[in-house]
């Protein structure tokens, strides 16, 4: 196995095509295992191991510094980091976190469990490497559906402002950890059609080079573009379209149910875990289906996330009374307070450690306008290696 003998980044480089090909199987093959015996994010990594390949056989880190978005589809950089025992064999699953982490590689540069973050983090690498002096190249990596988020937006609109070298890759695979939902999402669709040569470029218009892969998962076409834009001296958008859940059947037909998941049975797909009985969600849902039957103001509100919080049944069965505002808690807060101005009695459903994106707004747009509004704040507790 090729995979066996990466120990560094710079073992990826000295392999030809041929060989390329074979360890991304191999590797998309030690996910398939690690995951369906111990949980995780799923789909997102899936689609990602070529990705992680081209990046690390065209830079050069750490010195050259790549930042994971979110990070929950950094398994595969952490297994050409150093890492790939703790995908390869049981007994090591847990030596690992789900997210990127200083603390186990010098190939990781922040602890992040959050979305949305990546491209304001390279901005300030790369800010500082120009204040130094330095030429490193600084890249950032970033789903389509975390472009959805606050501090992407204001990332992407300062990016441009550098005048140097900011690599920005877009792993664009059509989903959000549900569906994409917000305006640029009809852009991005128009950029895939026309294999990025779209005359409207939401990139474009915020002042970024721009190149586009149309598949994502071709790692000679990644390794060409990528050496394209290295050293570039001005940011740069590499929009890549990557198939979430890429190589295993089950995920992607079903890329919301597989974007993470308990353990499951490879051939079946099914989770081989019971929750030992009807989960305080799945009431909370139930209860909010009845009331959208008998109350015309109800309005259900969730961020990204109907999966998790059992809302798919209210989203297909009521989706006049259901507003998912992708990855905004920010926005689904001040929403939610107007709404219940407005005179709607609004319901806004949030997982716990995602509602921290919104203290400034829970505080200001509805605790201090005294909205009528119901929020439901999910798994609070302690979870485990990255289950949000």
């Amino acid at each position: 196995m090729y995979i066996e003998k990466i120990n560094q980044p710079t073992d990826v480089k000295n392999l030809n095509s041929e060989q390329l090909h074979i360890l991304a199987d191999e590797m998309r093959q030690a996910l398939l295992q690690k995951l369906s015996k111990h949980g995780g994010h799923f789909g997102p990594n899936l689609g990602m191991v070529e990705a992680a390949i081209a990046l690390h056989y065209v830079f050069n880190s750490p010195t050259d510094k790549i930042v994971y978005d979110v990070s929950h589809q950094s398994y595969p950089h952490k297994m050409l980091t150093g890492r790939k025992d703790a995908f390869l064999y049981e007994d090591k699953y847990d030596d690992v976190s789900g997210y990127s982490n200083p603390d186990e590689s010098d190939h990781d540069f922040f602890t992040i469990g959050h979305t949305s973050t990546s491209v304001s983090l390279a901005c300030g690498l790369a800010k500082g490497r120009d204040l130094k002096g330095d030429k490193e190249n600084i890249i950032a990596v970033i789903g389509d559906g975390s472009l959805s988020g606050g501090e992407a937006l204001e990332g992407l609109d300062f990016a441009s402002e550098l005048n140097s070298n900011l690599i920005i890759v877009v792993n664009d695979n059509d989903m959000s950890i549900a569906e994409n939902h917000g305006g640029l999402y009809g852009n991005l669709s128009a950029l895939r059609a026309s294999n990025g040569k779209a005359e409207d470029n939401y990139f474009k218009t915020l002042g970024f080079d721009y190149r586009y892969v149309a598949d994502g998962n071709d790692v000679e076409a990644l390794i060409a573009v990528l050496n394209e834009v290295k050293d570039s001296v001005r940011p740069v958008v590499v929009h890549v379209h990557t198939l979430k859940g890429k190589g295993y059947a089950p995920a992607e037909e079903h890329k919301e149910q597989f974007h993470w998941s308990l353990p499951f049975d490879l051939k079946t797909g099914q989770v081989t875990v019971n929750g030992g009985g009807k989960s305080y969600g799945e009431y909370v849902a139930d209860y909010l289906e009845e009331q959208a039957v008998r109350n015309d103001k109800l309005a259900v509100i969730n961020a990204a996330t109907p999966g998790a919080l059992m809302l798919r049944n209210f989203r297909e069965k009521h989706p006049e009374k259901y507003f998912d505002v992708g990855i905004a808690e920010e926005h689904a807060v001040a929403f939610t307070s107007a709404l219940a101005k407005g005179g709607m009695q609004p319901v806004a459903l949030f997982f716990g450690g995602f509602i921290q994106r919104a203290y400034d707004q829970l505080s200001q747009d509805l605790c201090l306008n005294n909205s009528p509004a119901v929020l439901v704040i999910e798994n609070c507790g302690i979870t485990g290696m990255d289950a949000t």
